[in-house]
């Protein structure tokens, strides 16, 4: 058992929370019971991650995608409302990290997916970002584009789109998870063969071709399952409490 606010305390601290201007609130977003037993990690707070945790009797609720962003409106109804209300009255706490959690070098997406890809000499995709929301890699070889997608299919699980360039090869990686497809200028600005984000747009076919960097669209949820997971297992590490993961498989 540990305290949700020293969780938070703590949680706040390792990702530099304070540091980001977000979209929306980082950190304890809902609270609830002031201490906390076991934590259920998930992508997005969607209503079927609520009802798991409240089937496995979590105390916290983390994830990637919580709620309040710019742009939304004030009156909480209708579907935002019910899953506020099933979180309040199960008095379970929503604790959601964003960019914080994108761009940790240990716990963060990026640097998952660099992992998952054995991307070497990791660096910022902009070099003017104190903490850096997009990196570059290297492959350890060059491969061609199409084996390269078979690679991304094969790792993150997703049947990957690619929007491809000229260039026949690909080593120099930008890559950032997401919804981050507009990132392909940066990465061709730092003069990158290929780029990887989640989502992909109807403008980014063009960029692909006239900035000649191939892009991979490799699914937004599934380039983001890695983050909420690596903090979790941190915490529970960190406080000596209990963690599982909800996967619901997002085609998008």
């Amino acid at each position: 058992m540990a305290k949700l606010s020293e969780i938070i305390q703590w949680c706040d601290g390792t990702l530099k929370a304070a540091e980001f201007k977000d979209y929306a609130p980082n950190g304890l977003q809902i609270e609830g019971k002031t201490e906390v037993n076991k934590i259920l990690c998930a992508v997005t707070a969607s209503q079927t991650a609520i009802d798991a945790a409240i089937e496995q009797k979590a105390d916290l609720l983390l994830v990637h995608h919580g709620y309040f962003w710019k742009g939304e409106p004030y009156p909480i109804t209708g579907m935002r409302a019910k899953r506020i209300k099933a979180l309040i009255q199960h008095d379970i706490s929503l604790v959601g990290y964003h960019l914080p959690l994108d761009a940790h070098p240990v716990l963060g997406n990026n640097a998952a997916i660099a992992e998952i890809l054995a991307l070497e000499n990791i660096e910022a995709l902009d070099p003017s970002e104190r903490n850096p929301i997009g990196n570059i890699g290297y492959l350890k070889q060059p491969m061609s584009p199409e084996a390269f997608r078979a690679l991304l299919t094969e790792k993150l699980g997703f049947d990957t789109i690619h929007l491809p360039a000229s260039t026949t090869q690909v080593q120099k990686i930008g890559f950032c998870t997401g919804g981050a497809q507009d990132y392909i200028e940066k990465a061709a600005q730092q003069a990158c063969d290929a780029y990887i984000s989640g989502e992909v747009s109807e403008r980014t076919f063009y960029q692909a071709q006239e900035l000649n960097v191939h892009y991979f669209a490799c699914g937004h949820h599934a380039t983001e399952r890695y983050g909420v997971q690596r903090l979790a297992q941190a915490i529970s590490e960190q406080f000596n409490i209990e963690y599982s993961y909800f996967e619901l498989n997002n085609p998008i």
